[in-house]
This record gives C-alpha cells, structure tokens and sequence, in this order.
C-alpha cells in the first residue's frame, strides 16, 4: 500500500477497506491484516503504546461474520463444524438427567416464557433463552465437551446451545445452521486467543467470556443482521462476560456456558431491533479486552480471518474430565492395559507433571464426582482399575469406592516446569520392583492424535445410553452428519426428544 493510499485507508477506518473487499477470503484476510496495522500485537498492558490505536476489531470480526457464507467455508471448517455438532449432541443428550440439570429445569420452569424450544433428551420445552442456558448446561455437566486446546475454551456450548434453539423458533438450513456454527465459533476462539493466557491466569471462566460473543455472533448471523447491527451484538455480548475459574467442581461451573448461550441470543435480538452499544466495545482503553485482562494481541483475531480457521484446531474429550490430566490417564490405560495390571499390584505411582495440573486439578481427596473431575489423583487411580475415563468413572459411588481410595493415595505428583501441559511422565513401581515408565507427549483426543469418526459414535452411543433408544441414537447420529442437507436444522432438536420417531 502506497503511502497516499494508506493515509486514505487509516482516514476512512478499517470498516471502508473491509466493506470494499472482494468476496473471497483472501482478500478479506488482506484487508483484516491491513486494518490491523503494525505493532499491535503482544500489548501487554493499557500504557504499551501499541494500545494507543488499536485496530477496530469489533468492526473488522462484524464485516467477517456478515459477508462470510457457507460456500466461502473451507471443506476443513465445514469437517470440524460437522465433527463439533456431533460431539456437542452427545454430551449434551447425554447430560440431561444429571442433577444438575433437574435443579436448573425446577427453578426456571414456572419463570420460562413461550414453549418454544426442545430440551435435548427430556420432553420440556422452554422459550429460547432458557432452553439455550439448560442445553449448554446439559452440554458441559460432565466436563465430555469438545475443547479448543490454545485457549482451553469449550467451544460449542454457548453457540451451538443458542443456535439450536434459535432455529426451532425461526427455522433454518442446514447449510445456514451449520455456517454460523463455524463463524460462532470462529468469533470467540479468536477473541480468546487475543487475551489468553493471562485472562484465564486471574481467574475468568474463559469458555463464557468469549463464549458470549460466539453465541452473539451465531445468533445474529441467524437473525440476518447487518454489519452495524452486528457490531452492537458483539458490543452487547461484551457487556456481559459470565464464568470464574472458582467455580470449577461444582454446578456453577456448567452454567457458564449455559448462560453464554443465552446471553448472545439476548444480545443479537436486541442489537436486532437497532438497541445499540458502542462501535469499538472489544478494543477501546475501557472495553472488554482492557478491563478484563492484561494482554491484548489484536493480530490473533485479524490474523488471517477468512483463510485459517481455528475452528479446525477443536478436540473431542475422550475422557470425561478436565483437559490437563487426559495425559495421565492416556498413560495409566496404556500401562495397564500392555502389562495386565491389576491394582494389588501396584506400590505407587509417580507423575511428572506440569505446574498446571495441579493448579486445576489437584483435588488430593475429591467427595463427590464433580470433584473427581478435578483430581489427578483420583483421574488415575480410575484408570488403572476400569481401563476407562468415561463419565461412570467420575461417578459419586466411583469417587467413595474404597478400592479407588486406596490406589489414589498411591499416587504421587511432581511438578516439573520442563513437562508441557499436553504432556506426563509416568512411572508405575510395582511391589516385585519392576518400574514401569510411559511418556505422553500428545494423549488420544489431540489435534496429534484425534478421535476417529467411529470413536465419537462410539461416545455418542455410551452417553445417550438408557435416554434413547439405539434406533434414536442412530437416527441422530445420521442427523448431526448430515447437518448440511437437513431442510430445518431444529430437527436435531426433535430427533433427540425421548420416544421421538424422527429420522
């Protein structure tokens, strides 16, 4: 760019450059990262300079959420929306009957508006704020939902939760539901990367902080808004971060995507109706990202926005806890299963393990199964004796078992900086002496090392067992697969009502 034609361009502000981009994704992304401008990225706090004039993010995210379409989506996103879809319905079918979920249904019943959208694997219907929060609620109980490993943001709770429901209300193509999936998701992944991880350091539930804004986004998508419109979704959205990592081993920890979900669609109606908020409310000294952390790199959200997905970069948990310790139990079914341990025989065993698994899940003596989830200790001792992560291993009674007790308080931890989150060194030491070593350097459910297709049916099917029958289960799973050629996307919805006939 010239220097003339660059003064012009920073005159009429990045929001002119986007709206006179070409409708590929290339050239949007040329014009993102030229609204961007130099030196924005690695602001580490209000007085760096490069904060001085940040780039109009808010304007630049609404521009790629307006003019992207479902063609324009590379066969990659649309895979990972896809493979997003179908893990989602099964966590969440699969979490609604915990009791969670039954206290939530039992205090919001009497309060919900119009029957206007199914709960996933119950026969309520609520209006659609509040089926959206109960479904990401039901999607996030059991700690089984997909996770964007960057960022530990558990992507389609808040999006997928809203749009569903959002869908059933106002019905929408597969091809439509499907898209603003991936640009949802594509929103506040990127927003995440702009401020992780020193916005999760002090505290912030980073999955219903940016999650917000990936529901306002996908709603708004839904409901047709322009860019302006757009704009004020997100603005809105920034108003209202929700979730802190306190909550973490209890109930308040699955309403945090839950509420994300229905805080976006409460954003995207009435930035709808023309209910404005400020035009920069992501980058301005006082908006979101200053207010709630210390670092601000703008240029992981403007960074190649049309061409590179993060969206392709999202992980399916196949095991039903906390992300930091799938190691561990990678490495405990690994050894057990190649040397046909059984737990007598075990004298202890040692973990090297880095500093953040103890900081999230270092639960030495976990009471019930929520807190178990959040036990390294326990996480291991479990699959060393079942071969097994799935969530009747975080059970209340699995939690109490006196055989789990007492091969959990042979477990040992040693934080070693050197040992990345991703990764464990374990050592089993056996009572006739052997020592038995495994290193874990990518655990199964990575962008390394994914779960196959036929493995996410599998987890399907174990979750949404005794909830629908297995020719429901089949016809859902065929449903979410073939998310694209569905004439309404709410008929997911149905298909995963119990005794429903849909197929």
């Amino acid at each position: 760019m010239n220097p003339i034609d660059r003064r012009r361009f920073l005159k009429t502000g990045a929001a002119g450059a986007l709206a006179t981009a070409a409708a590929s994704p290339a050239a949007f992304a040329q014009a993102a990262s030229a609204a961007s401008g130099p030196n924005v990225a690695n602001a580490s706090n209000a007085s760096n300079p490069s904060n001085a004039n940040p780039p109009k993010v808010t304007r630049i995210l609404a521009e790629f959420i307006v003019r992207t379409h479902y063609e324009d989506l590379p066969a990659t996103a649309r895979k990972e929306g896809v493979r997003t879809l179908m893990n989602w319905v099964g966590v969440a079918v699969g979490g609604s009957h915990d009791e969670t979920v039954d206290r939530a249904v039992a205090a919001l019943a009497p309060f919900s508006g119009p029957p206007q959208a199914n709960l996933l694997g119950r026969t309520e219907r609520f209006d659609i704020m509040n089926a959206a929060f109960i479904n990401g609620v039901s999607s996030h109980i059991f700690d089984y939902d997909d996770t964007h490993l960057k960022t530990i943001i558990h992507p389609a709770g808040p999006v997928a939760s809203a749009i569903l429901a959002v869908s059933q209300y106002r019905p929408v193509s597969g091809k439509d539901f499907l898209n603003a999936l991936v640009l949802g998701i594509e929103t506040e992944l990127r927003i995440g990367n702009a401020v992780y991880p020193n916005h999760y350091d002090v505290g912030w539930h980073i999955t219903g902080t940016c999650g917000v804004f990936g529901s306002a986004a996908a709603t708004g998508k839904l409901l047709g808004l322009n860019v302006q419109q757009m704009v004020w979704a997100l603005g809105l959205a920034a108003s209202q971060p929700v979730g802190l990592r306190e909550s973490f081993g209890s109930m308040n920890k699955s309403f945090n995507p839950g509420r994300a979900a229905a805080n976006g669609i409460f954003a995207a109606l009435l930035a709808a109706k023309d209910y404005t908020s400020s035009d920069g409310m992501i980058e301005a000294k006082r908006g979101w990202a200053n207010t709630i952390s210390t670092k601000q790199d703008y240029s992981q959200i403007t960074d190649g926005l049309g061409t590179h997905y993060e969206s392709t970069l999202n992980t399916y948990k196949p095991f039903a806890c906390g992300i930091v310790i799938h190691p561990a139990i990678d490495a405990a079914i690994q050894l057990r299963d190649q040397y046909h341990l059984t737990p007598d025989q075990i004298e202890r065993v040692d973990l090297r393990v880095h500093p953040l698994v103890l900081e999230l899940t270092g639960k030495k003596t976990p009471r019930i199964g929520l807190e178990g989830k959040f036990s390294v200790y326990h996480a291991v001792a479990i699959a060393l004796i079942d071969g097994a992560g799935g969530e009747k291993q975080f059970s209340d009674a699995k939690v109490r078992d006196p055989e789990t007790i007492s091969l959990r308080e042979k477990a040992n931890t040693i934080v070693d900086p050197s040992i990345q989150p991703q990764q464990v060194d374990m050592t089993i030491t056996l009572k006739d002496g052997r020592k038995l070593h495994k290193f874990i350097q990518h655990a199964i459910g990575s962008v390394e090392v994914p779960m196959t297709n036929q493995q996410l049916e599998k987890k399907f099917a174990d979750l949404v067992d005794g909830i629908l029958s297995p020719a429901q289960t089949r016809a859902l799973m065929d449903k979410c697969w073939h998310v694209e050629t569905l004439a309404n996307a709410g008929d997911i919805a149905l298909a995963a009502l119990p005794g429903s006939q849909a197929s």
